[in-house]
């Protein structure tokens, strides 16, 4: 699993989990969680600057 903090402090955001079949975005209880395929679709869409 990869883990992503999304801030220097890497104490105070979320973070982006990265496994072989799932997504997490998030931190504690406010978690998201996205199929790969989700993940994928995601991905497309801000790197075509669409959101």
């Amino acid at each position: 699993m990869k883990i992503v903090k999304l801030c220097q402090a890497g104490t105070c955001c979320p973070v982006v989990k990265v496994a072989d079949s799932k997504v997490e975005i998030g931190e504690d209880e406010n978690t998201c969680t996205l199929t790969m395929e989700q993940w994928q679709i995601l991905k497309e869409k801000i790197l075509k600057k669409e959101l």
